[in-house]
């Protein structure tokens, strides 16, 4: 079967192609901001709409005139970011149809928003990748390539660029995984905790760097708009939020990859991640585990290696039913974490208990 995978590495660009990549996001950018002001316009004056291609025309007009320093990128940078923000549109206006709450696009800011998706002669020679208009650059590590490049998507964090090769790769199709059945049931004192009675420990990066975080944030706060010195901080601040990300994405993606392949079928709620993020208490805790990250990651690793992923209603009482006999309680707060049934006696851990009912949702028990 084809699948579309993603291979990204760093860049180790000279001084002529930091600047050039530099121009590239920053040209990128102003195309999507200007695609956005104009859409906002002309719906405010005409109750009219637009897409990418009639906005790439009338950018293309304007570059011979208005925007002359365009011609110094590849056109694909301006053109891709166009089609990103129609993209964005119809998410938003497809969400209003179903009654999904989808953010209106927002305009881009330089420093957060660096990057671009260039498409055409994209190559791969030894440490290399040879990019449009942007050349040979050279990888800090041995790529390993499989399938036909789609994309190169090119990004910076903090002083760091990386590329992402999107390819449409031929694998066979996969074995069934032989593994057990297993449910899952997150939680924030333990990541996770498997019908097997095993408990994931979460890494919680941000909880760990929360201090630092603090003090470089006030200390960025406290330098003159405009500074040299508030750039190095900034800088700073950008670095600690990178290592902050990838100790999570790490963790995520040895998990999952486990699950994935050692297990038949995996059963976890479909919870509300994006609601329960709006209570001011917990909103930064399960911002540090990764729920929503969680869940994605394991829909296409179980399509990719063979096993399955069942996605339970996130009403279904999984934390109130007793595995033993099925008795449900009216009420579990959450404060709860150890519970007595009044039906059978037997004594349950609150996650572990859903666990195993998620297990049995799957077998048809529950």
């Amino acid at each position: 079967m084809k699948i579309n995978r993603a291979y990204r590495y760093e860049l180790k660009p000279n001084v002529a192609q930091r600047i050039l990549l530099a121009q590239h996001a920053g040209t990128a950018r102003f195309a999507y901001n200007w695609g956005l002001a104009r859409r906002i316009t002309l719906y405010e004056a005409e109750k009219k709409s637009t897409n990418a291609i009639a906005q790439h025309r009338e950018l293309n007009q304007l570059k011979q005139t208005e925007f002359p320093w365009m011609y110094e990128v590849s056109k694909c940078a301006p053109q891709e970011a166009l089609r990103d923000l129609d993209k964005a549109f119809k998410n938003f206006f497809r969400g209003l149809k179903l009654g999904q709450k989808v953010g209106f696009p927002r305009f881009k800011k330089k420093g957060q928003d660096d990057s671009f998706r260039l498409t055409g002669a994209i190559k791969v020679n030894g440490k290399a990748v040879q990019l449009p208009r942007l050349g040979v650059i050279r990888l800090k590590e041995e790529p390993w390539i499989r399938g036909r490049i789609l994309s190169a998507t090119v990004s910076r964090e903090a002083d760091r660029w990386f590329v992402s090769l999107a390819c449409e790769v031929e694998i066979p199709d996969p074995a069934p995984v032989l593994g057990p059945i297993v449910g899952i049931d997150v939680g924030l004192n333990h990541f996770a905790v498997l019908s097997d009675g095993t408990k994931v420990e979460a890494p919680k990066p941000l909880d760990k760097f929360l201090k630092r975080l603090r003090r470089l944030s006030k200390k960025h706060s406290r330098k003159q708009k405009g500074s040299t010195n508030r750039k190095k901080s900034a800088l700073a601040l950008a670095r600690l939020h990178r290592r902050i990300r990838n100790i999570r994405q790490d963790f995520l993606h040895k998990l999952t990859t486990n699950l994935a392949k050692t297990k038949s079928e995996i059963v976890m709620e479909d919870l509300n991640v994006r609601g329960m993020m709006r209570n001011g208490s917990l909103a930064r805790h399960i911002a540090d585990v990764g729920w929503g990250e969680f869940r994605r990651q394991l829909g296409y690793k179980t399509a990719w290696y063979g096993s399955k992923l069942t996605l339970v209603h996130r009403f279904y009482p999984s934390s109130k039913t007793c595995s033993a006999c099925g008795y449900v309680r009216e009420e579990l707060p959450l404060s709860v974490r150890e519970w007595d049934c009044p039906s059978c006696g037997v004594h349950h851990d609150r996650d572990h208990n859903a666990a195993k009912n998620l297990k049995n949702y799957a077998k048809g028990i529950a």
